[in-house]
C-alpha cells in the first residue's frame, strides 16, 4: 500500500502525519534523556522487569550519553495510549505488546502474536533471518516508529475461569479478558471479550466485571493474585504460544542518534529478548507447583474446545487479507513458520519426547 494514501485514509493518519512533521533533534553528540512509556503497570512481574531492563541497559551501555527514564502505565500516558504518544513525539520510546494497537493496523498482530502462531524461536527465525525485519520496517515507518523485538513471555496459559469449560458452548456470554486476535476468536464462540490493561485485571476479576481472564503464565499470574479469586486454571492456551514484546522508538528520534547509540538500542532489545524469555521460563514451574499446592485446579481444554479455537482462529487470521500489507506479512509469516516447524518437530520435538520418556521427566 502507498504510504501517502494510507495516511490519508487511516483513522490514525493525522497522528502519524504529525509525527512526520516533527523537526529532527539537533543534538546527536550531547547527553540527552529519552522518555520511555509502557503498557505495563509498575511492578507487574516480568513485563515491567523487561521494560526496566531495556531502560537501564541503554543508559549503562551508552555511559550516560542516553539516559532512559521509564514511565509505567498511567504515569505519563495510559497503557493503551503509548503507541500514539511515541508516534506523535510526546514520548521517545515505548515498551509493550502491539496487539493492543491492532486498531492502528491489523498487521501489528504478526509482530506481537496471532492465535496458533509462532513460538518464541520461530518468531526469531522469521524476524532476524527470514524477512520479518524488512516487513516490520515497512509497517512501522507508516506510523513514524522503529520496532525491535524485546522479549517474550513464552507460551501463555489458557486462563482463569469462574467455571469449568467442557464444550465450546460454555463461552456463550462469558465475559472474558483477552486482547488481540485471540480475543476475536473467543468472540466468534459467543464470549463478551474485554480488553483491559494488565494493572486493572485483578480488580475486574474480583468484582465480577469479568468472568475470567488470561494474563501470562504461572509466575506472573501468581504475582497478580488471581488464585485468590478463582481456583480454575487452564494451563495451555491457543492464543499466545510465543508473544513478542516490543521496544518501539520514535523514528525521527532514532535516526537523530549516532550510529553507536542506534546500535546500542538494537542490541539491548536483542539482549532483552532472550533475558525476558528466560526470566519467565525459569520461574514458571515453581510457581505452578505453588499454585497447585494452594488448591488451584490445573485444567486442560477438551479436544472439542481446541477444535473450536482452531476453526475460529483460521477465520480471524484470514479476515484482513484484503489489506496488502497485512497479506504480505501473513504470507511471509506463515511460510517461515511452516519451514521452522518442519525442522523443529523432527529434531527438538522428537528429542524432547524421547528425553522425557527415557529420563522419566
Amino acid at each position: 500500500m502507498d504510504r501517502r494514501s494510507f495516511l490519508t485514509t487511516s483513522a490514525v493518519g493525522g497522528a502519524a502525519a504529525a509525527a512526520g512533521t516533527l523537526a529532527a533533534p539537533a543534538y546527536a553528540q550531547g547527553k540527552r534523556t529519552l522518555t520511555m512509556v509502557s503498557t505495563w503497570g509498575r511492578g507487574l512481574a516480568g513485563v515491567h522487569d523487561s521494560a526496566q531492563y531495556c531502560a537501564d541497559m541503554i543508559t549503562a551501555a551508552t555511559d550516560g550519553q542516553l539516559t532512559v527514564e521509564l514511565k509505567a502505565a498511567g504515569e505519563l500516558v495510559g497503557a493503551f495510549e503509548v503507541f500514539d504518544a511515541v508516534s506523535s513525539g510526546q514520548a521517545d520510546m515505548y515498551h509493550g505488546v502491539d496487539y493492543y494497537f491492532m486498531g492502528q493496523h491489523p498487521a501489528l498482530s504478526f509482530f506481537s502474536q496471532v492465535p496458533f502462531g509462532m513460538t518464541f524461536q520461530e518468531f526469531n527465525n522469521w524476524f532476524y533471518h527470514d524477512g520479518g525485519r524488512d516487513l516490520a520496517d515497512e509497517l512501522y515507518s507508516i506510523f513514524g516508529l522503529k520496532f525491535f523485538p524485546a522479549g517474550s513471555t513464552g507460551p501463555q496459559s489458557g486462563g482463569w475461569f469462574n467455571k469449568e469449560i467442557n464444550s465450546p458452548d460454555d463461552f456463550q456470554g462469558l465475559k472474558f479478558r483477552m486482547p488481540g486476535q485471540g480475543g476475536q476468536v473467543l468472540g466468534k464462540l459467543g464470549a463478551s471479550v474485554q480488553n483491559i490493561p494488565g494493572a486493572e485485571v485483578y480488580q475486574a476479576l474480583s468484582t465480577g466485571a469479568i468472568d475470567g481472564t488470561e494474563w501470562i503464565g504461572p509466575w506472573a499470574d501468581e504475582a497478580a493474585g488471581f488464585q485468590e479469586i478463582t481456583k480454575t486454571y487452564y494451563t495451555a492456551g491457543f492464543h499466545e504460544p510465543g508473544p513478542m514484546l516490543s521496544l518501539n522508538t520514535n523514528l525521527e528520534v532514532f535516526e537523530s542518534l549516532t550510529d553507536a547509540q542506534r546500535t546500542v538500542i538494537e542490541q539491548v532489545a536483542r539482549a532483552s529478548n532472550g533475558w525476558t524469555m528466560s526470566l519467565f521460563m525459569a520461574n514458571n514451574s515453581a510457581a505452578l507447583s505453588r499454585l497447585q499446592s494452594g488448591g488451584v485446579k490445573l485444567m486442560e481444554f477438551p479436544d472439542s474446545v481446541w477444535d473450536a479455537f482452531g476453526a475460529g482462529a483460521k477465520e480471524v487470521v484470514a479476515e484482513p487479507m484484503d489489506d496488502p500489507i497485512y497479506k504480505q506479512c501473513h504470507d511471509s509469516y506463515m511460510e517461515s513458520m511452516a519451514s521452522s516447524a518442519a525442522w523443529i518437530s523432527s529434531s527438538e520435538g522428537a528429542y524432547t519426547a524421547q528425553r522425557n520418556r527415557v529420563m522419566d521427566l
